[in-house]
């Protein structure tokens, strides 16, 4: 076992997206040199780089540093730290992750980075890097979902009647309003929260899981999360635009994803398209995930292993269901090895 280092220096590094967009680069170091090269993670929806630094005894951030990696966290124009926006995956794929990546390479003097995606993270950097825009990425971890979103079919419908229900008239859902609740759209949907949910007394927690599932909670097993962490998400989740439901809306009917923005450098969808990229490809699926099936992850992995047989790999995490992937209080122990056993494998 990596034993935790507290003594970090963080900085912060900013970088234009190719559009114009005013993103960053959370840089973490360590008290001695790194030893190994540039490793990138990547927030999901409606939370930001933070949420990978969760109040538990050893975080992944932790681990990484402790185990020599360069350690850069990615906020992108997802992030809760940028004001709130009609962001589309195809955005972030195109004109984010390519110029963090090499934003990187170039603050690090290197020819390639490494990466850890989550969620809708996931689905953007994987858009990006299978249409060839980062050839500087070697290996990938990804977690949740990637190409090919698989949910509940509950959910699908209850993501379809949101969009007609609040986002004509509203243009974000947002866990927050567990909180303050602005409109009576708003006040709606947290009264109906409060009526349905009654698995804790955490009203962001509760907003979170009716915003991204049907699970009573979709995100994470409350036995998964320590007492401190359960408290700190409330203030990790706020707006997600409607432009994201209805693409996602979208890939889920077409069981892949789906462009939206009519750009040339993304296919239209990823359903039958062959992936422009070396890279080594590892898939962790929470057993438990009530967000995105496990399903989801076995498909891209398939697609990925029949062009290149036994390269790259697929975990199912018993137990995990989604964020506690990486907010769990066992995590460093149940999955963190797992993501570094992957990124230690030579290329």
């Amino acid at each position: 076992m990596v034993t935790a280092v507290r003594n970090l220096k963080e900085t912060i590094v900013p970088f234009t997206a190719t559009d114009g967009f005013e993103c960053n680069l959370l840089h973490v170091e360590g008290p001695a040199p790194p030893t190994k090269g540039p490793v990138m993670l990547v927030h999901g929806a409606g939370v930001r780089a933070n949420i990978f630094r969760a109040p538990v005894d050893q975080t992944l951030v932790d681990m990484l540093v402790d185990s020599g990696y360069d350690v850069w966290l990615e906020n992108w124009r997802a992030s809760i730290d940028f004001a709130p926006n009609q962001w589309t995956l195809d955005q972030a794929a195109i004109h984010d992750h390519p110029q963090a990546v090499n934003k990187i390479m170039e603050q690090a003097g290197a020819d390639s980075i490494q990466a850890v995606i989550h969620c809708q993270g996931s689905t953007s950097f994987m858009m990006g890097i299978a249409a060839g825009l980062m050839p500087g990425v070697r290996t990938v971890v990804s977690n949740a979902v990637s190409l090919h979103p698989v949910i509940p079919r509950l959910s699908s419908f209850k993501m379809a009647s949101l969009i007609r229900l609040v986002g004509s008239q509203y243009p974000y859902m947002n866990p927050q309003w567990g909180l303050d609740a602005d409109t009576w759209q708003a006040k709606l949907v947290s009264l109906w929260v409060g009526l349905t949910h009654h698995e804790c007394d955490n009203a962001v927690c509760k907003q979170a899981s009716f915003t991204y599932g049907i699970g009573f909670p979709t995100l994470w097993e409350h036995d998964q999360l320590n007492e401190a962490t359960h408290d700190w998400l409330t203030h990790e989740f706020a707006e997600v635009p409607r432009s994201f439901f209805q693409q996602m809306n979208r890939s889920v009917a077409e069981g892949a994803l789906v462009s939206v923005e009519s750009d040339p450098r993304l296919p239209a969808s990823f359903a039958e398209y062959t992936p422009q990229t070396d890279a080594r490809f590892a898939f962790l699926a929470g057993e438990l995930n009530r967000c995105f099936l496990p399903e989801s992850q076995q498909r891209t992995y398939e697609m990925f292993d029949a062009m290149r047989p036994n390269y790259h790999s697929v975990h199912v995490l018993p137990g995990y269901a989604h964020l506690d992937v990486f907010m769990g209080k066992n995590a460093a122990q149940d999955v963190f090895p797992i993501i570094l056993d992957e990124l230690d494998k030579p290329v």
